[in-house]
């Protein structure tokens, strides 16, 4: 299937046809299923995206598309009808983020870790509030998108992992618990975060934040991701880099990795020259969000960069180069004992 195969016109054949078959006869005869990743929205109703899709390229090319010409998905049906102006929905609502857990666990923590009912303020409070964030593309978002059952189901998940809870727990994820095992181990730490979360939200400073890059998704950290992607759009702040170089080399320092002491100049030479990666030193649940200054920030290489962020909780270039040092004495020390010699008709003393 070409893009462009089918127009707008074609599709609303399409759209006009199942109406006047009715949606089961429609799937039945030309062979689709009902649709179980996303749905066509046309005037309040909702329509599957791939057997529109295919029935609408019988009105632009002659024939319609057997499901198995069709791959579908965003990638591919749902694609082609959004290239035409129409809207999608996916047809289930997305899995729960870190981000979205943890506001919903403090919630449940603010009730006594008790569950809360869909129709309770505060649910319908949360619901609003989770409709916001800028995680989910709009195209994933169904008409049931983080509504207040929702929410509420997501608390009684939660609430029924907690180590008081007597009764048969939900199904619930791996992650709920993993949320949830935060907030008890460090309940003062994980509020502060929840709250950086609902005042980010509230005042709208995601909105802009850079899209989140391949690079960037096995980062993970007690903050969640929106707090983690607006420390490090901090980070990757041109001006501030340029700054904190000016002011190690005025020093008469020069630009080696805190952590491992590499130098981007004597591997690479000319290419390698003036390039550092800046990082903040102190997280955003612990440094809150006040202006950054210098000496909040370390030059790190690319490598101990990525280290540092791979999970929580993160270590200070220090603490990271204090663990390389350590795994090169143990890789020294077992070195030493292997490298040792044994001499033929001697036994280990037993002092016994």
């Amino acid at each position: 299937m070409r893009k462009g195969a089918i127009s707008q016109q074609d599709i609303l054949k399409a759209i006009e046809e199942c109406d006047d078959l009715g949606r089961e006869r429609f799937l039945s005869e030309y062979g689709y299923k009902p649709a179980t990743g996303y749905l066509l929205v046309h005037e309040g109703r909702t329509y599957d995206s791939k057997a529109i899709a295919g029935v609408a390229h019988k009105f632009g090319q002659g024939r319609a598309l057997r499901p198995d010409e069709l791959s579908g998905g965003r990638s591919h049906a749902a694609r082609w009808l959004r290239q035409q102006g129409f809207l999608i929905r996916a047809a289930r609502s997305p899995d729960w983020t870190r981000d979205e857990i943890i506001l919903a666990c403090d919630l449940a923590r603010s009730n006594g870790w008790k569950r809360l009912e869909f129709d309770d303020p505060r649910v319908i409070e949360l619901s609003a509030l989770l409709r916001t964030m800028p995680i989910h593309p709009e195209e994933v978002r169904n008409e049931l998108f983080r509504n207040p059952n929702g929410v509420a189901r997501k608390t009684v998940d939660i609430t029924c992992r907690h180590p008081d809870y007597s009764g048969k727990p939900t199904n619930g994820n791996a992650l709920d618990v993993e949320v949830l095992h935060d907030f008890l181990a460090r309940p003062a730490e994980m509020a502060e975060v929840a709250q950086r979360i609902r005042l980010g939200l509230v005042a709208g400073e995601f909105e802009d934040l850079p899209a989140e890059t391949e690079e960037d998704s096995d980062y993970s950290a007690p903050e969640g991701r929106l707090l983690v992607r607006r420390h490090q759009a901090r980070e990757r702040n041109k001006g501030l880099r340029r700054k904190k170089i000016a002011s190690v080399l005025k020093s008469g320092g020069h630009l080696a990795c805190e952590a491992c002491g590499f130098d981007f100049e004597a591997v690479y030479g000319e290419r390698g020259a003036g390039y550092i990666e800046c990082h903040h030193v102190i997280p955003l649940h612990e440094a809150g969000e006040g202006r950054t200054k210098l000496s909040d920030l370390a030059l790190i290489c690319a490598n101990c960069h990525r280290m540092v962020h791979r999970r929580a909780p993160w270590p200070s270039p220090a603490e990271l180069r204090a663990s390389m040092e350590q795994k090169h004495a143990d890789d020294a020390r077992a070195a030493t004992i292997v490298a040792q010699p044994h001499r033929p008709g001697t036994a280990a003393r037993d002092d016994n």
